[in-house]
């Protein structure tokens, strides 16, 4: 045998040939999404043994591979579901945040101006053209409050697309991948395209949520959502859906199914866009929702019950401005029965005392064995109750309206839920604004330890002393015995009865005692001026007072401030989430650069493999050159 030089040389000119296709093709890819460059791996072929030595017969390429860091890809993914899920926060934040500054502003402006004519009222009581004036400033408050829960209500609808919309991206994805891992485990082999294309589906599945990537002995690659839905397994896909709210429709969950099963997944879990347009919805939607209804209750019982304390122009006690807070078309929402429940209770949840609600939203349960059990789902307090009606400390009580309960029924209760949607203004007449108010006036002779505040009248009550010139009712308090007698404005008495929690609630008087040092032995007497005077305004005068009054949230905010303290919080959210996605916008793109540097494609680098191969293939083309010289001479040599 001899050295071909020949074969080497063909061998030589095939190797550069195929180093120069590889590097042509990384230039070719250099811009093109998720490519990950080729390195073409060569080694010699067998020696051949001549005498006493070896003698190599050439080259090939062994192997094309496709240079992928697994640990730098997982640290990309982690960082794209990082950063979507902050740059969505931060883009639906900012919108919200653009709602209550531009669209918001309206709210607590109409308030202003209401007490503003309010206060014009008490100026000028007789004035009909004011009292119109007062009207219509009460419609559109109430309009801004329906507007601004439109607005809110059009945001959810929004953030249900969008989910919608990426859970039918997700089965997108699941479904190619389940056919590019049958693809890989048919073939059995490691086509670059394909591992291409199947990493780039990957990597964008992680913008939606968490990954969880798990190589397969196939070749396939199991992939996770959120550590615990197991979307693709070999070549089967789970499919992502959405089902109806549960116990509110218009809250619509997510979850997995595969053939006949369903799973319902947690969103707190998921990560990535999915989990932030969660946690946007539920979290900062909801209870700025909630917050809205808390205010919208407070304007329509503050008033109302500031109208129940007065006399209207016609002389008659007021009657109610704005809609009843009890009134059904205000208490739309409040309580959702879950659809697990076996009972068929429906729940109603009346409002008992504004000042006392916090805008938040409860849990109600109930077993044989321990009752009812209501559970605040901001604080975590738990309350339990053995009977109905469930009469809270919150400001508000539960009933049962229809059905019968069952054992392990749950129910989820939203005492502020609705209230701005069914605010409206149910007055009419300008003359019905009551601006006057009756007076109230302290026996000379009284202790001076026993004072009284007007809760409201009622003129349908039976005694009621009318308002008349010359009507009047005096109340003679014995703090000591707890018991009161009353006399009309003739001196007759109209009966005796038992002070209740520091309240008497008798002929069409409703009011609070408040004592203070030594109760008496002598008994206290006040007198209640019934008598209507046009030009009366004190009643009006107390309801201007009221815009700096602390009525809400246990007495600690103002009508103003309850709507002010939620635009201040989305602020604060928005502020946060765009620190947010500077932070994870730069953990990201170091973890994108590191996979440039090993999976990328670097032009200068290719360039120099480019020459370098080509002076290769060039050189073993000169061999076979030679080799033809060498076998021509030899051929002539012995012609």
């Amino acid at each position: 045998m001899s050295i071909d030089l020949l074969n080497i040389a063909r061998t030589g000119v095939q190797a550069s040939q195929a180093q120069l296709g590889v590097t042509s093709n990384n230039i070719a890819n250099a811009n093109t999404e998720g490519y990950n460059r080729q390195v073409a791996t060569q080694a010699s072929t067998e020696s051949q043994r001549l005498g006493n030595n070896f003698y190599g017969t050439g080259t090939y390429v062994s192997d094309v591979k496709r240079v992928y860091n697994e640990f730098a890809a997982r640290e990309l993914r982690i960082g794209q579901t990082s950063m979507s899920a902050a740059e969505t926060s931060y883009s639906k934040l900012s919108e919200l945040d653009e709602i209550y500054s531009q669209i918001g502003k309206m709210v607590p402006e109409n308030l202003n101006n209401f007490f503003a004519s309010i206060n014009s009222v008490a100026d000028l009581p007789t004035d009909l053209g004011i009292r119109s004036n007062s009207l219509s400033s009460a419609q559109q408050l109430a309009a801004g409050l329906n507007q601004m829960q439109s607005q809110l209500d059009g945001q959810v609808k929004q953030t249900n697309s969008q989910i919608e919309s990426i859970t039918t991206r997700i089965n997108e994805i699941s479904k190619e991948l389940g056919s590019i891992n049958l693809e890989l485990m048919k073939s059995q082999g490691q086509d670059s395209q394909v591992l291409d294309k199947q990493d780039a589906l990957i990597l964008e599945l992680s913008q939606y949520a968490q990954v969880n990537v798990i190589p397969l002995d196939t070749g396939a690659k199991s992939i996770m959502l959120g550590g615990s839905v197991m979307l693709v397994s070999g070549e089967v896909s789970m499919k992502m859906g959405m089902s109806t709210g549960d116990p509110y429709p218009n809250e619509p969950r997510i979850n997995a199914s595969i053939g006949d099963k369903t799973l319902n997944v947690d969103p707190s879990k998921l990560g990535g866009q999915l989990g932030a347009l969660f946690s946007f919805r539920d979290d900062t939607l909801l209870p700025a929702s909630t917050e809205l209804g808390q205010l919208a209750l407070g304007i329509a019982d503050t008033f109302n019950e500031m109208q129940s304390k007065g006399f209207d122009l016609n002389g008659a006690v007021g009657s109610d401005i704005f809609r009843d807070i009890n009134n059904p078309l205000m208490a739309t929402g409040r309580a959702g029965s879950h659809s697990t429940n076996a009972g068929t209770a429906a729940m109603s949840v009346n409002i008992d005392d504004v000042g006392a609600l916090s805008g938040g939203s409860y849990e109600l349960s109930y077993t044989t064995a321990a009752g009812y059990s209501l559970k605040d789902n901001q604080t975590g307090e738990v309350s339990n109750f053995t009977g109905t009606p469930l009469t809270t400390s919150a400001g508000f009580s539960i009933n049962i309206a229809s059905g019968a309960i069952d054992d392990g029924d749950k129910f989820e209760i939203r005492p502020t839920a609705g209230a701005a949607a069914g605010l409206k203004v149910v007055m009419t007449d300008p003359k019905g604004i009551a601006a006057a108010g009756p007076t109230l006036t302290a026996d000379a002779s009284n202790s001076g330890n026993t004072e009284l505040s007007l809760n409201s009248m009622d003129s349908s009550i039976a005694g009621f002393q009318g308002t008349a010139t010359g009507s009047s009712i005096t109340f003679t308090i014995d703090t000591a015995a707890n018991t009161y007698q009353a006399f009309n404005s003739a001196g007759t008495s109209l009966g005796t009865g038992t002070i209740t929690n520091n309240n008497i609630n008798a002929f069409g008087m409703d009011f609070d005692i408040t004592t203070s040092g030594t109760a008496t032995a002598t008994a206290d007497s006040f007198t209640f001026d019934l008598s209507f005077a046009e030009g009366n305004n004190s009643n009006a005068v107390e309801m201007a007072k009221l815009s700096d009054t602390k009525l809400m949230n246990n007495g600690t905010g103002t009508l103003t401030s309850v709507f002010e303290n939620t635009k201040l919080d989305i602020g604060s959210q928005t502020k946060s989430a765009e620190v947010r996605v500077g932070s994870a916008t730069a953990i990201y793109q170091q973890a994108s650069t590191r996979v440039q540097s090993e999976s990328g494609v670097n032009l200068d680098e290719e360039a120099a493999n480019l020459l370098r191969f080509q002076q290769s293939y060039q050189a073993a083309a000169r061999i076979m050159t030679t080799a033809q010289t060498i076998f021509d001479t030899l051929l002539s040599s012995v012609r």
